[in-house]
């Protein structure tokens, strides 16, 4: 559970102190002074494992309890790999537990690599909204294993988590002060009543997106929209599964397309999973099927030799791909539609499947939609509702086939609720 003004009005928020004494026992005290004098209360949880200094609200035998052993149990693993993964499971179940009973409005940590991986877990446990900061030497490098698809901030340490300077006092001070203010305001009863859809896309199909997301907005849906580069759809999935979206518009495939065939935007083999797996009406579209993200365009060159290639930058390189890579997305979309537990539908555009792919785009090949529809058609399971637009992604026509559909979905799941 999670804090709210309107549920504990005039009561001093709850602030998630996670920080190890055994180590830090300097930064922990001085961050516990920094945040009580900002106005919350904090409630330490302490996964030290080589001692308990005692003073913790959850301390390391409390964390050892919760992953059902004893910290001395798990000292004696004498692996730091597996105690590392008890005092995790231990620490996201302690913490759950203790919010059930005591609600939290913030949640901050302070550690190296190992309390880094602790907090990240424990943090990703927890609903969106919740303010969430970690400082870290961690934090000037690869963040994505720590932050997942939540909404974690990670501040750099500067200096290693060792003591307090006159560098890294300033860190803490602000660390602290930015979860203190942010735990003030968190109010976790805020929740919008409208019908939610999530949507994804990339500026290549924004054109014809926007006119879907304005106008379901204009229907009084809120529509949340996804940069579908790697990230971006996994996080849809992710909210699909802990809120309860209305509908969701997969409506660009570069995800699907960069897993299936190695590009730098690779969402795993369970993106687009989640919504249908739950039953929420999907509408896919291959929004930006045309292409595969590669990096730089002598490394896509080596990597996909024979192909057509535009260099959309010095990172990345937008590669051509073809008819067999296009049947693959739909045996693939094939596969993963057959399990839906609700409405399924596929729109494919005739005449370009993205900006890239049109009359002013650098890789168009106006001669692969329609095969492609044809054995997308042959293809998928009778459960998905299957149209052809004559059209281009980004053209009204086909921005407004989906619309259509989309209200119809939406209109029958209102009925269904009535």
């Amino acid at each position: 559970m999670t804090g709210s003004k309107a549920a504990n009005p005039g009561a001093r928020p709850r602030v998630l102190l996670i920080i190890t004494q055994d180590t830090k026992e300097v930064e922990a005290r001085f961050l516990r002074q920094t945040l009580e004098g900002a106005g919350v209360d904090v409630v330490h949880l302490d996964p030290s494992v080589r001692r308990d200094l005692g003073g913790a609200e959850i301390g390391p035998n409390d964390v050892a309890a919760a992953a059902g052993t004893t910290i001395e149990a798990i000292r004696a693993l004498g692996h730091e790999g597996h105690i590392h993964e008890q005092m995790i499971r231990g620490s996201i179940a302690a913490a759950h537990a203790y919010a059930a009973q005591h609600p939290i409005s913030g949640i901050l940590s302070v550690g190296g690599s190992m309390g880094t991986a602790l907090a990240g877990a424990l943090m990703q446990s927890f609903p969106y909204g919740l303010p969430k900061l970690i400082v870290s030497t961690m934090a000037s490098g690869f963040t994505k294993p720590y932050m997942g698809v939540k909404d974690i901030a990670m501040m750099n340490a500067v200096c290693d988590i060792a003591g307090v300077n006159t560098i890294s006092r300033g860190v803490y001070r602000n660390a602290a002060l930015a979860v203190a203010g942010m735990a003030r305001g968190y109010d976790a009863g805020a929740v919008d009543d409208k019908p939610l859809v999530l949507m994804t896309t990339l500026g290549t199909t924004e054109a014809g997106t926007r006119r879907i997301r304005e106008a379901l907005e204009a229907d009084g849906c809120e529509v949340m929209v996804f940069h579908s580069s790697g990230a971006g759809g996994p996080t849809l999935d992710a909210i699909a599964d802990d809120r309860v979206p209305a509908l969701v518009l997969d409506l660009s495939t570069t995800e699907i397309i960069d897993h299936l065939f190695g590009g730098l935007a690779d969402g795993g083999p369970d993106r687009g999973k989640a919504g249908m797996a739950k039953g929420v009406p999907t509408i896919w579209a291959p929004g930006n099927a045309d292409f595969i993200i590669g990096g730089p365009i002598e490394v896509s060159q080596a990597q996909y030799p024979g192909r057509r290639y535009h260099k959309h930058n010095p990172q990345l390189t937008a590669v051509r791909t073809n008819l067999d890579d296009l049947k693959k997305l739909a045996d693939h979309l094939a596969a993963i539609t057959a399990q839906a537990q609700g409405p399924v539908s596929l729109f494919i555009p005739l005449h370009g499947l993205s900006s890239h792919d049109s009359p002013t785009g650098h890789i168009h090949d106006p001669s692969l939609p329609a095969p492609f529809a044809e054995y997308a058609r042959g293809v998928m399971p009778a459960n998905v509702d299957f149209h052809t637009v004559d059209a281009h992604f980004n053209d009204a026509a086909f921005a407004d086939a989906i619309i259509a559909k989309a209200r119809a979905l939406l209109a029958q799941r209102q009925l269904q609720n009535a």
